[in-house]
This record gives C-alpha cells, sequence and structure tokens, in this order.
C-alpha cells in the first residue's frame, strides 16, 4: 500500500494502492511512515509521490458510503493528515506522477513545493460538481497556499489544471516528463535537507498556524 524508501538526505513516500484514496488503512499506513520520518535525526527532507496515472484521488467515498456513522470521525482524521504534513520538522515536496483531485490536491498543498508530470494528469478541486461543500480546515488551507484568485477558480469551477496551467496559476513550483517527476522533486528536497528540521517546522508552523488551527479543530463547522 505504501513503500518508504531513504535516498541520501531524502526520504521517498510512494502512495501504491491504486487511486491512493484515504481509506482507513491508507491512511493508517502513511500516519505510521509519518512517524518513523518524523524521528529524523540530522539532515532530512520528504518527497512523496503516486503510481501509475494517479498521485491521489483523496477521499474514499465507496467506504465513506458504507460507514456515514463515521463521517466526521473520518474527516478529523484526514485533517489530521493534512495537519501532520503540515508540521512535519523538514522541507517536502509532493511529485505529482499523475491526477491530484480533491482530498488528494489537498494533500499536495500540504507540502511545500509540488512537482507536476507534463503529459498526463490534472490538479483539480471538483467538490462544487460532486454537491460537496469544504470543511473549514480544508477552506482555509486552500486559501493559504494558493494565489487568491487561483483559490477562486479552482473551488468554484472545478477546473482541471494541466502541469503547464498549474505552473502559471502557483500550484505547483515546477514541472517535468513522466521519467523526471520523482528525480526532479528528489533533487529538489535534496537541495533543501540541509536545513533545521525544527526550525523549518516553528516557521511553518507559525505561518500557517489558522489553517494548522482549524484542522485540529472541529471537522464540520
Amino acid at each position: 500500500m505504501i513503500d518508504l524508501q531513504r535516498d541520501g538526505d531524502v526520504y521517498v513516500l510512494r502512495y501504491d494502492a491504486g487511486e491512493n484514496r484515504f481509506s482507513p488503512d491508507f491512511l493508517g499506513a502513511v500516519e505510521g511512515a509519518l512517524d518513523g520520518v518524523a524521528k529524523n535525526d540530522g539532515p532530512g527532507a520528504l518527497v512523496t509521490v503516486g503510481t501509475g496515472k494517479f498521485y491521489s484521488n483523496g477521499l474514499d467515498l465507496d467506504w465513506l458510503g458504507a460507514n456515514q456513522d463515521k463521517f466526521e470521525e473520518y474527516l478529523r482524521r484526514v485533517h489530521g493528515l493534512f495537519a501532520r504534513v503540515l508540521e512535519l520538522p523538514m522541507p517536502t515536496v509532493a511529485a505529482l506522477n499523475g491526477h491530484a483531485f480533491a482530498g488528494g490536491g489537498m494533500l499536495a498543498l500540504c507540502h511545500d513545493h509540488a512537482v507536476m508530470r507534463t503529459d498526463r494528469g490534472y490538479f483539480c478541486l471538483p467538490e462544487v460538481d460532486l454537491g460537496m461543500s469544504f470543511t473549514p480546515g480544508m477552506n482555509l488551507l486552500i486559501k493559504e497556499r494558493l494565489p487568491r484568485a487561483t483559490a477562486h477558480e479552482a473551488v468554484l469551477t472545478g477546473r482541471r489544471y494541466t502541469a503547464e496551467q498549474a505552473l502559471r496559476a502557483g500550484i505547483v513550483q515546477r514541472t517535468a516528463a513522466e521519467d523526471e517527476v520523482l528525480p526532479a522533486a528528489v533533487e529538489l528536497a535534496a537541495s533543501l535537507a540541509g536545513k533545521n528540521g525544527g526550525t523549518v517546522a516553528k516557521i511553518r508552523a507559525d505561518l500557517y498556524r489558522p489553517v494548522l488551527d482549524a484542522l485540529h479543530g472541529p471537522a464540520l463547522s
């Protein structure tokens, strides 16, 4: 379901569960991997990447449909994953090998940087077309991590952004061909790995304090 490897100072966390939707098992596997990464002592950075044509399609709607009584508990756990990445004591880079939809797109936004594949895959927040709204924590995350005009367009139109469009819109910082997405992300992460992890975590937490407070608070308003 997930694979954690180390390339020099860079941890590479690969999601390998089909569409990489946030099932309870998937969340548990990622949480466990991040527990280990957070214990790093010395230089370090994290890269996350999916497999095939998916980075992540976000919430597991099939599981939710069968477990509606656990909806708020589930959302709290998803919020916890977002907060965990934002609080990680090291630089982070999302390698968007394919589609990053809905919660998967929001997970990418929790990283410091993102590199997106040029020939296939979209970044998309399609909730408006699914008849869904965003939680307060998700709203703040999107608002704080995207340029205002981009956030407005992304959430109210459900636009699917290609890599080139996402770069122009300020959603990602770099683009690369399929076979270069992960190497480019690892190279970027390695260039940042020498920064003090505790300092990185403190600065990031202070910068996104309203987001973290919302993610750690009630899942539903």
